[in-house]
């Protein structure tokens, strides 16, 4: 049958079976719009932000498991989409972005809203095309959807010329199946290399299985617990891995890295050896590269071969789908007899004595971990949180025991902030009868907040946990800690009333100021299941993070909450544990 461009592109979406797409109109994407206009199978979602729109089909990805859609239109368009496309890009999320061009006979002659979408968006997407003709916009959809969702995910873009959706084609339906030369991402798993790592484990005194987010999104969560169970191995999991393990599990040390647990630093730095799955050794992580984990031997795991090597060096690299290699590691285990880790876990258990996590209370003043964990009490650890970036990210992953994937949605990679809002929004379309909070603060809120109108439009209710302190509180810390108290454009000056701007979007606004509130504003807040509900919590603006790795400092260097800082507050500076 004989149809144009924009009709094409839209059948070929229904056929790869996606059922929201978010975006936002303007004159390269008309045609589109037209089509879309009579597709009964997929739902538009309209934002107000062409970022909200690439961050809410990120959070429908990270959620569902499948792949995100965004539809904008060419210059500003496309530009204010970029940071979204980045932000999946770094956390190997997987996304189309389809992005209007000008006419093909106009491109390179500055045209109106014409930029190159190409070029601007090549070192942060998986794979680009620029389709300029109406003939080739099916097979590309499915090339993009193949590339994007295999292999390590990321984000496609595919950017369409406005001729080309006008123009009218034989349409012979979307493609069955796609072979690309090029690109060939299904690998089998290398049993030599199975071996090799098997005769490191069985010898290990001191492992440890260091887990990252490619477990979720390998969806490697069962075999990864089978795994850890099976050998008895500690566990500690990355900002973006919290999840595939159950955080409430004996086995489980808590969170890696800056901001992570006494235990689960102090192990990696001990351990013999590091069962590295779906991770990339992150700066975040591994601190000072030349303190990193010196005992250890290294087995790393994952599908995307240039991770390897690439920050720190391995003793056995796996290359292949997480959940392929972890199974291969259990089986092969089955059989095997390890060392006694007796001493090793006397050993974790008395770092657990630290209990790294406490925190001072004060009289009179809401702490935001408090905050924390009311919402865990109040949504008995069920729901989808998603967050922003900054202390409050850091609190949330602190205080939240993730216990299942797929239920804590952040951006890891590129630390965008603006990200908690529109996300949610997403996740409450992919998973629309769990509860979803959205922790984030009185800095990161501002930034996408007109999506709020895009949440009544669209009824997706949500609970949004303002942990208003009144500082962009990491800058603050960092300041606090670094910068000899400089506090350099940190604080928030004219906040808005949060709760009568929550109202006049159409939702319910409720300010916290006692402690004694906290948790019956919760609980009111959550019984509203059909309505979006501004948490305003206004926190102690001194509170600071802790665990802390300082920058330059190795995992056995960190300071703690209580001794460290007090120290914060002297002229000589941070002691260091």
């Amino acid at each position: 049958m004989k149809l144009n461009g924009a009709q094409i592109l839209i059948d070929c979406l229904k056929s790869e079976g996606v059922k929201h797409i978010f975006g936002y109109p303007g004159g390269a994407v008309l045609h589109i719009y037209d089509a879309l206009n009579v597709c009964t199978a997929i739902d538009h979602i309209l934002v107000r932000h062409e970022q909200g729109a690439v961050h809410a089909a990120d959070g429908y990805a990270r959620t569902s498991g499948k792949c995100g859609v965004a539809l904008v239109t060419s210059g500003p368009g496309l530009t204010n989409a970029v940071t979204g496309i980045a932000t999946a890009f770094t956390d190997s999320i997987p996304m189309v972005v389809v992005s209007g061009q000008v006419p093909s006979p106009v491109i390179g002659s500055d045209a109106f809203q014409e930029v190159d979408a190409v070029g601007i968006t090549r070192s942060c997407v998986k794979h680009n095309f620029l389709v300029k003709n109406a003939d080739d916009i099916a097979e590309t959809v499915k090339k993009a959807f193949y590339i994007a969702t295999t292999g390590r995910p990321g984000p496609v873009l595919i950017d369409i010329t406005k001729d080309a959706t006008i123009a009218e084609t034989e349409y012979e339906g979307y493609p069955q199946t796609i072979k690309m030369r090029s690109y060939q991402p299904e690998v089998q798993v290398d049993a030599e290399q199975i071996k090799k790592a098997i005769a490191i484990i069985e010898k290990a005194k001191k492992p440890i299985i260091y887990s990252g987010g490619g477990s979720v999104i390998g969806n490697a969560s069962k075999a990864l617990t089978t795994l850890t169970h099976n050998t008895g191995f500690p566990i500690t999991q990355t900002l973006m891995g919290l999840g595939a393990f159950p955080a409430t599990d004996k086995q489980s040390l808590g969170m890696l890295g800056m901001h992570g647990t006494y235990e689960s630093n102090m192990a990696m730095h001990d351990s013999d050896c590091i069962i590295t799955v779906g991770a990339r050794f992150d700066d975040r992580i591994t601190g000072n590269l030349e303190k990193f984990c010196p005992y250890a031997k290294i087995i790393h795991i994952d599908i995307d071969p240039s991770t390897i090597g690439k920050v720190v060096g391995v003793d056995v690299a796996i290359i292949g789908q997480v959940n392929d290699v972890l199974q291969a590691l259990i089986q092969s285990l089955d059989t095997k007899k390890l060392e006694n880790i007796d001493s090793w876990w006397k050993q974790i258990n008395d770092w657990r004595s630290v209990d790294s996590m406490a925190y001072r209370t004060k009289q009179g003043v809401i702490k935001p971990q408090t905050v924390i964990e009311a919402l865990y009490e109040v949504t008995k650890g069920e729901a989808i949180v998603t967050s922003d970036v900054g202390q409050h990210q850091m609190w949330a992953a602190q205080y939240y025991p993730f216990d299942k994937p797929r239920r804590w949605i952040n951006s890891g990679g590129l630390g965008t902030m603006g990200f908690g809002l529109p996300a949610a929004m997403g996740a409450k379309l992919a998973d629309p009868d769990r509860d979803v909070a959205c922790v984030t603060g009185d800095g990161s809120i501002q930034m996408m907040l007109q999506e709020l109108s895009t949440m009544l439009q669209y009824h997706t209710p949500v609970k949004i946990i303002n942990i208003n302190n009144g500082y962009l509180g990491m800058v603050r810390q960092w300041q606090e800690f670094f910068y000899d108290k400089r506090y350099s454009m940190s604080y928030m000056d004219a906040l808005p009333d949060f709760v009568k701007l929550a109202e006049s979007y159409g939702h319910i606004g409720i300010k916290v100021e006692k402690e004694t509130d906290l948790k019956p504003a919760l609980i009111e807040a959550f019984k509203q299941k059909d309505r979006t509900v501004f948490i305003d919590i206004l926190t102690d603006p001194t509170e600071n993070v802790f665990p802390m790795i300082p920058s330059g400092a190795g995992h056995h260097e960190m300071l703690l909450a209580g001794r460290d800082e007090m120290a914060s507050t002297n002229d000589s500076g941070l002691n260091l544990v």
